[in-house]
């Protein structure tokens, strides 16, 4: 496979010197800079052989790299072994921007290519900035990937289909109200919405266009007196169609977008550069003026109505059901030493699957038994799989999209004997998981405030971990959604009633073992204090914290009654819809420290 990697980079290199390109940027995204892409898109994947779902290949006459962050250090260095491809490990202090390294590796008057479908107007225009100090020119040109990849699966074809307003609280035809009255407060007389997520939440519209996100390719424009949806007509049914005509949307081919928006006549355009790609964004008509900034929709989307907060709750509950059938199962199937990571990721597959209004995983499923623990984003393959054993850790992130609720959970299972190291790690995680779990803070409160609570326990002890504590999840959407998140980079973005976050301290150690506890959390009302209103968290998630791992002496009183009223509810409310076999296994789990 390097060899093919080799040769993949020398037929770019051929095809960037026809067009007087010096280097050329590859990112992991698509036209609406997804996080998660559908096959087609995944031309970064295919030139480095780089299977995380983050990195940036930048390919130049004669160097080749990729960036991506700590969630990825391990996974890519094996994956980019006896390539040409060198790794650098973002946010690190000795790693240079790609920004940075192309002035290093290019002279005054080379040019950088890009697509600029890839790559937001935001990114485009800092990185112009950066790159004309060193007399470095932009590019952007057609995809050259689509002249190389041969064998290159098509766009995604599966049909929309419609998200009832029983579960999404609002109807279609409420959102785009509420969106055309704030985009009167922003003076804007249209709305252009890329992010995938934003127009699946705004039409209550859902698909299969990519991987565990039910969202479909698409883009949205919404003006005064009309809406215009660019989607390919294939993907529409007869009811969906219905369904658009009675909200008033009309339906234009998918491509049409940059020519619609050419001859578009509204006098002003509110569009988000930072969530829409180059080429589009700059397609709009010059006579119309661009009013920069974040979409109505971002805000409205995080933060969950009443009917969508019901839903979570009874997500939480069946997906509960089914981990807690799986954790019973698991127990009793390890001593065989027949079960590997692949095999539990199956069965545990097939327990959610039983559940009421599953419609698939919200993500692909972290199975890391011992060391593979270590590697953050760890996909067991058939040349990974290894055999669990009645010893040391399994750490098992997963989540399922549901109808009505989109889940996201990770255990650290005690498999067996530990070392004291295993349990020491164990126990500080849980601690900061406590720490977070248990935080009141005034109204106005960033994430980044907060994320400190959660790494203090580990940073006393000089250890850390580089990816965020806390993301924002859809509703029966992207497992990944902004605009909140908990994490050590600044986010302007104050938590607010109704977000749902999660909270996942951890810790890795290459080669040994990682540990993460995960639970979703929501906002909501600690009373009025001094200076205004507080908030907190309320922990939705209900399944065991595995307890074998756990030093007692290091957790506080408050920590320990913490846990154990935690454990009492996930028993109380997963309890009835269990056999009395399971119901036992669950008594013992949840049982007071």
């Amino acid at each position: 496979m390097s060899q093919t990697i080799n040769n993949r980079i020398q037929a770019l290199r051929a095809l960037l010197k026809n067009e007087g390109i010096q280097a050329f940027i590859i990112p992991s995204t698509d036209p609406h800079l997804s996080e998660y892409v559908a096959p087609h898109w995944k031309s970064r994947e295919w030139i480095s052989g780089f299977t995380g779902s983050a990195g940036t290949v930048v390919v130049t006459t004669d160097k080749a790299g990729l960036w991506t962050d700590s969630r990825y250090f391990l996974q890519a260095a094996q994956q980019l072994e006896k390539t040409e491809i060198e790794l650098y490990k973002e946010m690190l202090p000795e790693t240079p921007s790609i920004s940075t390294f192309l002035c290093t590796q290019l002279n005054a008057g080379d040019t950088v290519g890009i697509d600029g479908k890839m790559f937001s107007a935001e990114e485009v225009e800092n990185l112009r900035s950066e790159l004309q100090k060193h007399e470095i020119d932009i590019k952007s040109i057609s995809d050259p990937i689509e002249k190389l990849w041969s064998d290159r699966p098509p766009m995604p074809e599966a049909t929309a289909f419609i998200h009832e307003t029983k579960y999404t609280g609002k109807s279609c035809i409420e959102k785009i109200a509420i969106i055309r009255e704030e985009l009167k407060r922003n003076n804007a007389q249209a709305l252009l919405l890329s992010a995938l997520d934003e127009i699946a939440w705004t039409l209550n519209l859902r698909g299969n266009d990519v991987h565990c996100n039910p969202v479909l390719v698409s883009y949205l424009l919404i003006e005064e007196q009309s809406i215009h949806y660019f989607i390919q007509p294939k993907k529409i049914t007869a009811e969906v169609a219905e369904y658009l005509k009675n909200a008033k949307v009309s339906i234009h081919p998918y491509e049409e977008v940059e020519t619609y928006l050419r001859q578009i006549q509204v006098e002003s355009i509110l569009i988000n550069p930072a969530k829409t790609n180059y080429a589009v964004y700059s397609a709009v008509n010059p006579a119309c003026r661009i009013i920069c900034g974040t979409s109505p929709v971002t805000p409205l989307k995080a933060i969950r109505n009443k009917q969508e907060i019901n839903g979570i709750h009874a997500a939480m509950q069946r997906d509960g059901v089914a981990l807690v059938k799986f954790l019973k199962w698991l127990e009793e199937a390890v001593p065989s030493g027949e079960e590997t990571e692949i095999s539990i990721d199956k069965k545990l597959h097939g327990f959610r699957a039983e559940q009421d209004l599953y419609m698939g995983e919200s993500f692909d499923t972290i199975a890391g038994y011992k060391e593979h623990g270590a590697i953050v984003h760890y996909e067991a393959t058939p040349e990974t799989d290894v055999p669990l054993k009645p010893e040391g850790f399994l750490l098992l992130d997963s989540g399922a999209q549901y109808l009505d609720g989109t889940t996201d959970i990770t255990r650290t299972i005690a498999l067996g004997d530990l070392t004291e190291e295993e349990k020491t790690d164990y126990t500080l995680i849980l601690k900061g998981h406590i720490a977070l779990a248990m935080a009141k803070f005034p109204a106005g409160t960033r994430g980044a405030q907060l994320d400190v609570l959660a790494r203090m326990p580990i940073w006393q002890r000089n250890m850390n971990y580089l990816h965020g504590t806390g993301h924002g999840v859809g509703h029966f959407l992207n497992v990944h959604e902004g605009p909140q998140s908990i994490r050590m980079n600044e986010n302007p973005v104050v938590l607010q009633l109704g977000m749902l976050t999660s909270n996942e301290p951890g810790i890795y150690k290459a080669g040994s073992h990682g540990v993460r506890t995960e639970n979703l959390v929501l906002v909501v009302p600690a009373g009025k204090g001094m200076f205004g209103d507080y908030l907190q968290f309320e922990t939705v998630t209900l399944c065991p914290i595995c307890k074998k791992g756990i030093i007692k002496s290091l957790l506080t009183k408050e920590e320990i009654e913490w846990l154990d009223k935690y454990h009492q509810m996930v028993y109380e409310k997963l309890s009835p819809s269990l056999n009395k076999e399971e119901q036992a296994w669950l008594k013992e789990a949840t049982s007071n420290l």
